[in-house]
């Protein structure tokens, strides 16, 4: 069972049994669209580059309610935010990531690729991140590629520690992996932090997969292509949530919205939520 199941049957409960209840349903507007967690891939990478200040500052500017963040370690250690694996297609330098220092990391230029505005945007280093942002807008963590970082989860895990981030009451913080080991190295690390797991593969949504999931996930995170009304609704049965990845066009949206999920995964926060 879901950790965070008992406590939001308790909040159904008190919902069904609320005397607001009946009115709040009365009062929706007809056609208003179910309310779901925003999440800017990598920040509002449809339009600034991914990873960088100017993705996840434009990310808050537009109300989205997480930002979504891709953990790596420098070759001496430093916890990194980068997608691939190495630096070649996001930045003007080449080679893996785990084998360069954090100084060369540093030095590279991680915004002209995506346009000569962001020229000097930096590779960031994940407490720079959590200190600049938490507070101000929710931060869903990747722990990318961990099997190339031993000892990634227990790292990322102090970091959170020592800003108090692992209580209860900062659940804006949830860490996910398609590497399910590790969000299970998570989950005993941090029992009070939310975990997801990732996947695009169909194998993953059956029955005994999901059950296996539950039992330490809160998030089944599915790429958007494999989800089905059924697979929310199975989601769901098991007291997981289910967030969906990666929309870049409204239709996208539009159908991910339509299949009920809690959380669209998107590099245009825009097409999520029409007040932008």
């Amino acid at each position: 069972m879901s950790k965070k199941l008992l406590i939001g049957t308790g909040v159904a409960l008190s919902l069904i049994f609320s005397p607001f209840s009946q009115a709040f349903a009365v009062d929706q507007t007809v056609g208003e669209r179910k309310q779901v967690e925003n999440v800017a891939h990598r920040g509002a990478t449809g339009y600034a580059p991914e990873n960088t200040i100017a993705a996840f500052d434009l990310a808050v500017d537009m109300k989205a309610d997480y930002i979504e963040i891709d953990v790596q370690r420098s070759k001496d250690g430093k916890l990194v935010l980068i997608h691939d694996t190495t630096v070649d297609r996001t930045t003007d330098g080449t080679g893996k990531v785990g084998d360069l220092t954090f100084e060369q990391l540093r030095s590279l230029d991680a915004g002209s690729w995506k346009g000569e505005q962001f020229v000097g945007e930096l590779i960031l280093t994940f407490e720079e991140i959590l200190d600049r942002y938490h507070g101000k807008i929710g931060i869903l963590i990747e722990l990318k590629a961990p099997e190339l970082y031993p000892g990634i989860e227990e790292q990322v895990a102090e970091v959170l520690k020592e800003r108090n981030l692992d209580k209860p009451q900062n659940e804006k913080i949830i860490i996910q992996s398609f590497n399910f080991e590790s969000v299970k190295r998570v989950d005993q690390l941090l029992p009070q932090v939310p975990v997801g797991v990732l996947t695009s593969n169909r194998a993953d949504t059956t029955f005994e997969a999901l059950q296996e999931f539950s039992t330490y996930a809160d998030w089944f995170n599915p790429s958007y292509g494999i989800v089905t009304e059924e697979l929310v609704n199975q989601v769901h049965s098991q007291g997981m949530q289910i967030g969906s990845w990666t929309v870049r066009s409204q239709e996208a949206a539009d159908f991910l919205l339509e299949m009920g999920v809690d959380a669209i995964i998107s590099d245009y926060p825009d097409y999520v939520d029409p007040r932008n």
